[in-house]
């Protein structure tokens, strides 16, 4: 037998990185769904440069900016735990279908109030609130079809796919919605944002109808907190939800970015790089994510991510040269997305059809909220202490926290998606549905 060479060695362990795409050559439905969600959230993020924009340029108050934020809050609670409900009563793709015309009418008349000769900023308050209610009732549908599309042993490359999307978009996006700012108007990116939510919904159109396949209650109440209950009483997906609040919560340096380019480094010229730097590095772990199928205790690779995200964050607070900053934010973004990638295979694998949009609505809130309360614990502890010291003792209290998390729920550490007992049980059922 002929012993292989040192090229072909290297040849074989870089082929076992590469992104698994069999999801989108064998399944037509992912291939909609993921280009649906790329396009999505490209025209999405034009949009979200676009509104604070506006909102400044209109009053000149960066109070005014950030009551966007508040004014979206609530929305996001109510209609994301509602959105998860109803997601397991009603057609799932019907519902994508409906939000999204329902979105690309709510960006229509944020288009048509950006042309007119003299704003209203009350019209972006409103239309702000009602798109972000849509979206929240949206997004759980569209995490919980995507385990349907796709053979159960496919769902952490599906997951890793998706996700690169998502990053393409919010890479691009921002990019793009600068651009048409500066050269044609700011009414152009709400026009482009339609047009892509446009195609997000006519790909929504064309895939094939996904029954729910047992009978179903109307969303309510009762029905949402046995959602909030079924969660909490799993311990595996509890440290899921806890390891990212942490991650979130704790380290998330993103608002404090302004301020290190002004008081440390003194050259504002540098912060777009500082923007671009995680999402770079979260592309780079989706482009290698081949080797992630080939891990089976998904509970430590999550611990382990998620503190390799907070030290990254706490290095780079503490890096004298930008460049090195740039570095451990960008292995910062590559840690955060693994962490995310097993996130949600865990969810995927686990969590019953008749639960999932209920748990992917509470999941949605435990990623939106945590960046809410990072963003004022960074600024309060910048305010009390330095930039580079809220930067760093936000990395360092996300690797406690997420060590922490990891020691309390023993079951979420030892989780080995071979023989969990869900991960078993789902992997069952759709065997007998035919989705294995």
């Amino acid at each position: 037998m002929t012993t292989p060479t040192r090229a072909e060695r290297l040849r074989s362990a870089l082929r076992g990185l590469r992104m698994d795409t069999s999801p989108l050559r064998d399944s037509r439905d992912f291939r909609l769904l993921f280009w649906a969600g790329t396009v999505f959230y490209l025209g999405g993020m034009v949009t979200y440069v676009a509104v604070p924009y506006q909102v400044y340029t209109l009053t000149g108050s960066n109070f005014a900016v950030g009551a966007i934020g508040l004014v979206e809050l609530a929305p996001l609670v109510v209609f994301g735990l509602y959105g998860g409900a109803l997601a397991d009563h009603v057609d799932r793709r019907k519902l994508l279908i409906g939000t999204g015309i329902a979105q690309a009418f709510f960006t229509a008349v944020l288009a048509a109030n950006a042309f007119r000769d003299e704003p209203d900023v009350w019209v972006v308050f409103v239309v702000a609130a009602f798109l972000v209610s849509s979206s929240a009732i949206q997004r759980p549908s569209r995490e919980a079809l995507l385990p349907r599309t796709v053979r159960h042993d496919q769902i952490m490359a599906a997951n890793a796919l998706g996700s690169f999307g998502i990053q393409f978009g919010v890479l691009l996006g921002p990019a793009i919605g600068g651009l048409l700012i500066a050269y044609v108007g700011l009414g152009w990116c709400f026009v482009l944002d339609v047009a892509g939510l446009a195609v997000a919904t006519l790909l929504y159109v064309a895939m094939r109808p996904y029954p729910h396949r047992a009978d179903t209650t109307p969303p309510s109440l009762a029905g949402i907190a046995q959602g909030i209950r079924y969660a909490a009483g799993r311990r595996d997906l509890l440290g899921t939800y806890l390891v990212d609040i942490a991650a979130m919560l704790l380290a998330l340096p993103v608002v404090l970015f302004p301020a290190l380019v002004e008081e440390v480094f003194e050259n504002p010229e540098l912060l777009g790089m500082l923007y671009i730097a995680q999402t770079l590095g979260a592309m780079v772990a989706t482009a290698t994510s081949g080797w992630t199928s080939r891990v089976h205790h998904h509970g430590r690779a999550i611990v382990i991510a998620a503190a390799a995200y907070g030290a990254c964050v706490a290095v780079a607070g503490v890096m004298p040269s930008f460049w090195l900053v740039l570095v451990f934010l960008g292995l910062s973004g590559t840690a955060d997305m693994i962490s995310g990638i097993f996130r949600a295979t865990v969810w995927s694998q686990t969590i019953p059809e008749a639960m999932r949009g209920r748990l992917a609505g509470i999941e949605m809130l435990s990623y939106s909220l945590g960046p809410l309360g990072g963003q004022v614990r960074a600024g309060v502890t910048a305010d009390l202490w330095s930039v580079r010291g809220a930067i760093t003792s936000g990395g360092v209290a996300c690797v406690a926290g997420v060590a922490l998390t990891a020691t309390a729920l023993r079951d979420f550490w030892s989780y080995d998606d071979r023989t969990d007992e869900h991960a078993v049980a789902e992997r069952a059922v759709r065997t007998a549905a035919g989705e294995a």
